[in-house]
């Protein structure tokens, strides 16, 4: 007889108790008929959310835990250690769910088991426009965003903890997250991967993720994306794809672009080898935002979000791809652990306080 099903959703907070509402609103609103519970992990907030809680603790089955900060990956661990489900619903605290999102979970789990998993993200349709055009930034396959994140994913599936399913079996093997930031959902989808582990995604369990809402914030936030994907290459050497190098090369490409324009305006021209590369190199870039103005327009049906999410795309490469050859670089030339040539993506010992 199959295990009876018991969902445990962990969020992990850090000062967003306005966040917290619209989720466990969210939550509220599910169709799903049996009994859930909500781990909220406050991680060592100044802006706590527990009077949200309490608002909810009526409607919800609510587990509070304030705690000192130490990272979003141990407070997530600190949630499973202490949830009584059987399988862990991992989101994030500026997620919002669709009601079904619980039914869609359960259901691919009772259709067919497995240790973990996830879901695909967008914007509901009450997000503010940059919120819309980053997240089809971030998610659009002509970004390379839907490449992991869909059933068209080039590698095994690495779900996200913005969405993420684990068993509980799963999370005592792998001991969870561990404390990299960002960077810990890949590095524990590797382990578990590597452990035998099979991962599956869920087409239908979709969230509304909202992500930064400014683009400092933004870059800031695709910046670390970057800088960590050397260091998960650098402790698991299989893990490398192709993929990783697309944001880096978009910028090498648009560079040597620049170059050669300077030059042949500072000579007048340039040998003929040189000049043919350089418009294949201008052909090559234009086509490729030809081909995203084409997918935003198409799904935007709008002239400012399709420009807002160029915006964003060069953003995301130009964040991510420096990121991307700095690390590299830094662990290329050092002889150093990752967590003494970069503590700004560590959590513990090597954190930079």
């Amino acid at each position: 007889m199959p295990e009876e099903i018991k969902l445990s959703l962990v969020v992990p907070v850090y000062n967003r108790p306005d966040e917290v509402q619209e989720l466990l609103s969210s939550l509220n609103n599910q169709d799903y008929s049996n009994n859930f519970e909500v781990v909220i992990v406050e991680d060592g907030s100044l802006n706590k959310c527990e009077h949200i809680c309490e608002q909810f603790k009526d409607s919800l089955n609510i587990l509070y835990f304030l705690k000192s900060n130490s990272g979003p990956g141990d407070s997530r661990n600190y949630g499973m250690r202490r949830a009584t489900g059987n399988y862990f619903l991992l989101v994030d605290s500026d997620c919002v769910l669709p009601s079904s999102y619980l039914t869609e979970v359960c259901n691919e789990l009772k259709h067919k088991p497995v240790d973990f998993f996830g879901g695909p993200d967008g914007a509901d349709s009450n997000f503010s426009d940059l919120q819309k055009a980053i997240s089809f930034s971030m998610t659009s396959w002509v970004t390379t965003g839907g490449i992991r994140g869909s059933q068209r994913a080039l590698t095994k599936f690495e779900p996200r903890s913005f969405n993420m399913g684990l068993s509980k079996k799963a999370f005592e093997a792998s001991k969870g997250f561990s404390n990299i930031h960002p960077g810990e959902d890949p590095d524990l989808s590797i382990r578990l991967h590597q452990m035998g582990f099979q991962s599956r995604f869920f087409p239908k369990a979709l969230v509304f993720h909202k992500r930064r809402i400014n683009l400092k914030l933004y870059y800031n936030q695709v910046y670390k994306f970057g800088s960590v994907r050397p260091i998960l290459s650098y402790w698991h050497k299989n893990s490398f794809r192709i993929t990783h190098l697309f944001p880096s090369l978009f910028i090498l490409v648009v560079l040597g672009c620049l170059v050669m324009t300077i030059l042949n305006y500072s000579r007048g021209s340039i040998i003929t080898e040189i000049n043919t590369f350089y418009l294949f190199l201008l052909g090559t870039i234009g086509l490729y935002h030809l081909t995203v103005f084409i997918k935003a327009f198409v799904e935007f049906k709008n002239l400012k979000l399709t420009l807002m999410s160029i915006l964003a795309m060069w953003i995301q490469f130009y964040g991510y791809g420096y990121g991307y050859i700095r690390s590299s670089i830094y662990l290329k030339l050092s002889r150093k652990n990752p967590e003494e040539i970069l503590p700004e993506f560590f959590f513990g010992e090597y954190a930079k306080t």
